[in-house]
Parts: C-alpha cells; structure tokens; sequence
C-alpha cells in the first residue's frame, strides 16, 4: 500500500513484564528463565482504521509488520438477524471469515487463518535466505501456501497425511511452496515433531505458531472488526479451538482495546469449544490444571481421527504458558465446552438456512455450543455476543471451478529417521 510505514512497537515478556525492541522474528524474551508468550505493545494506543481497500492491513497500527501483501481480506462483522432470531437472541454479531463477496469477505483460502498468514509474512525480512516451516492440520497450511506462493516466499509445509484433503486451492502455486506429511495413523503433533526435525537444519525457520506476535494479532483482528462495527467490546466471545491462539489473540486485542479508552472497559467472557471426544483443553480446565493432562498418544490419535473438526486435534497447545490459554480463561471469567460431531452439523445447517452461509466444521463446533449455553439459560438472552466464524464459503468458492490440490514431496513414517529428513529437506530448495 502506498504510504504505508513499518509499525512501531515494542515486546514485553508475559511472565517478567520485561520490555526489548523486536531485533529480528523474536519468539520469546532470551533473559525469561520460565515459559513465556510475549506480547507485542504499539506506539499506536488508539486504534485509526485504514479503508476497506487496504484489506487486512486496515488494522495496520496493531500489526507488528514491516511491509503490507497484496490480496487480503479483512473479517467482516455484521448483525445477526435470522439466526438470532431463531435463538431468540438480540445482540446477536457474527464476524464473518471465509469467502462471501455479499458481505464483504473475500478469503480465498475461506479460513480466517490468512489473518494469520499475511500477518505473518509481512513480518517477514525478505533478505533472509532460510525457509520458514509451518506445521499445520489443514487450514494454516492452506493460507500459508497461497499467501506464500503469491509472493514467492520460501515455504516448507508439514501436514499429517490423513489432511490432505484440507490442502485445495482454485490454482497451481508457485513452486516456491514445498510439502511433506506424517503418515496415515498420524495426528498434528506428528507433523510438529516431523517439523521439529527439520529445524535441527540452520537452512529453515520456525514460523512460531502461538508464540509468534504476528500470529496471534493478525487473528486478533476478528475482534478489531467486531469492536469497531458494533461500537463497544461485547460481552462474550464464542470460538472452536484447537490451540487456543485465536482466544488468547481475541483477549489481548480486548486489552488493548480498553486501553484505547473509545470502546468501554468490558472484559469479553471467551468461551472457547471442541469437537468431542478430542477434548484435552476441557479435561485441563474442569480439573484446573494449568497443564495438560497425560493424553496417551495411541487414543490422542484415535480420537481425532473420529472428529469432524480436524483442524481443532492439537493435543499440545500454548495452555499453561505465561499468557496463554488458562490465563486467558481465568481472565475473562472463562469457559471451554464441548460438542459432537452431531450437535456441529446441525448447527452448520441452521447456519446455512438463517444466514445463508455453509461454514466449517470448527465454527460449526462454536455455534453448537452457543446454542447449548442459551438453551441452558448460562447466556443471557440480551447479551452482546461475537461468534467467531472462522471459516465459511468454501461451497461458493469451489462452485464451477476445477480444483488443484497440493501433494506431498515426501510422506515420513511417524518416527521418522532424522538424517534422512534433513537430507532430504534441504535437497528440496
């Protein structure tokens, strides 16, 4: 964009509230002896929205990038009036992520994920010749791939191979994107410890996932779109979760929405959801653990395989660390709930005939939830509610069109050998 200026921030540490200039992809504070997030703090504390033409760099003062991509779309929030009816809600606000050009969204990939991609890359020093590694379900890697292949980015992905499917676009990419996959049988943590090995070589970068400041404030922009559309914080927030790192990105934007003074003080109550039985975020915050509990890889594995919402499987997500999941919880007087696979897809059909939108199995997951919090009175029939729908309009997007679909360079098994890993990674730029 024509005008634009890198972003002035800085980083703090979580845990020491220690404050450092940003020299280069920090993922942590070098000094903090315990595990960390670090939050990114702008020179900016009032938010200025650009125009909808800048997409999702409108939110630029609170993106922590050096550079703005061509091509993105910011979420849209609106109004909810058949769903909410239905409900028999009255503050009902859905923001919307995916590809639906009638409201304004145009997500190529269709998951809010390329919030995180293009935020992520635009931090990015395109003078580093090393290739950075994003290890995904799906969804991440599909985002990661387009915004990538648009730019000639280096990218390597690591994807478990019962995913694949996830891995569709409208076009060929650019051969800049590499893919290797964790064999059938295997889950998410398989592909991040497949992509663990592969950073053993000084050629590739870790992305950084949850712990990356981009990551987390590019998702953070959902509730950037919600505050500014609807004119104050709401009171809760609702969203699938896998890791967790869109609830901890949605409750640091609210901080530092109340910081800018213009939205009211409210702290969102985040209810966050999974897709039963691959729950280990519920079963550590009903016992109150801040860490996770022993989940037996051989039924971790398993159960995600019987899930619908295979995007939401990740049996180590940042929960415990300082400023993540179950602080993020505790903070806004929290909770996690759970839903089927049977009460997700009835919720996806009640979407798509009162809004006219087929969404993704995970905000499927969230809605499914909120509908069981208001039957069971726990939400309040006048509360100003943010559903975050994270993905939606992939039955429009594909309409009419001819799919291609990323493969594999290589398949590993799932205790791969790591010589030969490297070996074959570096080979592949």
């Amino acid at each position: 964009m024509e005008n634009f200026k890198p972003t002035n921030y800085t980083l703090r540490c979580i845990a020491t509230d220690h404050e450092f200039e940003d020299t280069g992809w920090m993922l942590d504070d070098r000094e903090c002896k315990c595990p960390s997030l670090v939050r990114a703090h702008y020179e900016k504390r009032q938010l200025e929205v650009k125009p909808d033409e800048w997409g999702l760099y409108k939110f630029a003062d609170w993106l922590p990038i050096k550079r703005t991509l061509e091509g993105s779309s910011a979420p849209v929030t609106y109004r909810s009036e058949g769903l909410a009816k239905h409900l028999g809600l009255s503050d009902l606000w859905i923001t919307l992520n995916g590809y639906c050009p009638k409201r304004g969204v145009r997500m190529r990939t269709c998951s809010f994920k390329e919030t995180e991609a293009y935020a992520v890359c635009s931090r990015m020093d395109w003078n580093d010749e090393r290739v950075m590694v994003v290890a995904s379900a799906g969804n991440t890697a599909r985002a990661f791939a387009q915004v990538c292949s648009d730019n000639n980015l280096k990218l390597l992905l690591v994807v478990p191979e019962d995913n694949l499917s996830a891995l569709w676009f409208t076009g060929p990419l650019n051969d800049c994107v590499k893919l290797i996959a964790a064999e059938r049988g295997g889950d998410y943590f398989d592909a991040i410890n497949l992509s663990n090995i592969v950073l053993k070589s000084d050629k590739f970068f870790a992305e950084g996932g949850a712990k990356n400041v981009a990551r987390r404030d590019g998702m953070g922009t959902t509730v950037l779109s919600a505050v500014t559309t609807i004119g104050r914080i709401p009171d809760y927030y609702f969203q699938a979760v896998g890791s967790g790192t869109g609830a901890i990105a949605a409750w640091e934007a609210n901080m530092r929405l109340v910081e800018d003074g213009r939205w009211g003080s409210n702290v969102m109550r985040l209810v966050v959801s999974q897709n039963a039985p691959f729950v280990p975020i519920f079963d550590a915050w009903r016992a109150d653990s801040r860490e996770m509990l022993p989940y037996e890889a051989k039924k971790a594995r398993r159960d995600a395989e019987l899930i619908n919402a295979k995007v939401l499987s990740n049996r180590r997500p940042p929960y415990g660390i300082a400023g993540g999941l179950y602080d993020a919880l505790k903070a806004t007087n929290g909770d996690v709930v759970v839903a089927t696979n049977a009460q997700a897809m009835r919720a996806a059909k009640l979407f798509k005939e009162f809004e006219g939108i087929d969404i993704h199995s995970a905000p499927a997951v969230a809605l499914a939830s909120l509908i069981k919090m208001v039957e069971s009175g726990a939400v309040a029939k006048d509360a100003c509610i943010m559903l975050n729908v994270t993905g939606a309009g992939e039955e429009a997007q594909k309409m009419g069109r001819e799919l291609w679909y990323l493969k594999p360079n290589k398949t590993f098994s799932l205790t791969p050998d790591v010589a030969e890993v490297i070996s074959y990674v570096e080979s592949l730029f």
